[in-house]
């Protein structure tokens, strides 16, 4: 996300009237809206050329489903932020988001400022999920450490060694802390912490906090 400017939101629902309606509250409350969409090859063209900091995505799409679009253009910038804003409160529907890059998932139930508040945070890295959920996120995460590792390659090499910071900081980041929260635990500022979990992210090679979450329970550092 760019420290300049609003941040860039695109919008994408099959329901005109309802994207037109939070495509027009982001703009309201200072949002640059710069694309919005109706179906699922259209949002991919579309925030390709358009380049948002977050999509606010609905997941029951025309031509290519939600979770398609996500996995597509999280793969094809992973520095992008994906929102999903559904109807849907299913379980599996969550996971599939999650597990296709979503940083975060907002039930349609939300109000006004929820939304607001949840693509500020999600601009910023932060996931977020309606109440309920983040903890089933969580517990999925913890029910994939418990399986089995695969056997690791001897010549495969070692992994990346991160400084005492970065793991304190990934620490905070596994048991849920907000960066606001780690940064007020830790008496440093918001920005060091986003540069320690972005150099995290960089040294693991993964794609986003909800990655690096599932990265820290599998090593237990929830528990610590």
């Amino acid at each position: 996300m760019s420290d300049e400017g609003p941040i860039k939101v695109m919008v994408v629902d099959d329901h005109p009237m309802w994207r037109d309606a939070v495509a027009r509250d982001l703009a309201e409350s200072g949002f640059d809206v710069v694309a919005t969409a109706g179906d699922g090859d259209q949002a991919v063209r579309r925030a390709k050329a358009a380049d948002p900091d977050v999509l606010v995505l609905d997941l029951n799409l025309p031509v290519k489903p939600g979770v398609q679009v996500c996995k597509e253009l999280v793969g094809h910038n992973p520095a992008l932020r994906v929102l999903v804003l559904s109807a849907s409160g299913e379980h599996a529907d969550v996971l599939e988001a999650v597990k296709s890059g979503a940083t975060g998932y907002l039930l349609k139930s939300a109000s006004t400022e929820e939304l607001l508040d949840a693509v500020r945070r999600t601009a910023v890295g932060d996931p977020v999920f309606t109440p309920g959920l983040a903890g089933l996120v969580l517990g999925e995460y913890r029910r994939l450490a418990t399986d089995p590792a695969p056997t690791t390659d001897p010549d495969q090499p070692r992994a990346p060694q991160l400084t005492e910071r970065e793991t304190e900081v990934l620490r905070l980041v596994a048991k849920g802390l907000s960066y606001k929260q780690i940064a007020e635990r830790l008496v440093i500022s918001h920005r060091t912490v986003q540069n320690h979990v972005q150099n995290t992210l960089g040294k693991l090679q993964l794609h986003n906090r909800v990655e690096l979450v599932r990265y820290a329970i599998e090593r237990g550092l929830d528990d610590e």
